[in-house]
C-alpha cells in the first residue's frame, strides 16, 4: 500500500460523517492532514473491522484547479 494523506479540509464527507471517522476520533481534526503508511492502514482497517474504532470515512474531493495560463500583466504605453 502506498502513503495515504488524509486532508480533513479536503474530504467531501467532512460535516456530521466526521464524529464517525476513524481520524476525528483519535486525532480530532488535524490541521495539516496526517499520512497514514501501509502498516498503519492496515492497522486502522483491522480495528475497524472489529468494531474497536470507526472506519475512515474519508472521500477524496475535485482536485484543485490549476490555470494553464500564466498571469496578464498590464503596461501603460504613454
Amino acid at each position: 500500500m502506498d502513503v495515504l494523506h488524509v486532508d480533513c479540509d479536503s474530504c467531501v464527507a467532512r460535516g456530521p460523517t466526521c464524529d464517525d471517522c476513524v481520524i476525528s476520533v483519535l486525532l480530532g481534526s488535524p490541521v495539516h492532514g496526517v499520512d497514514l503508511d501501509g502498516d498503519e492502514q492496515a492497522a486502522l482497517t483491522a480495528l475497524a473491522d472489529q468494531g474497536l474504532v470507526p472506519p475512515l470515512r474519508l472521500v477524496h474531493g475535485a482536485r484543485p484547479v490549476r490555470s494553464v495560463q500564466s498571469p496578464l500583466t498590464w503596461q501603460d504605453y504613454a
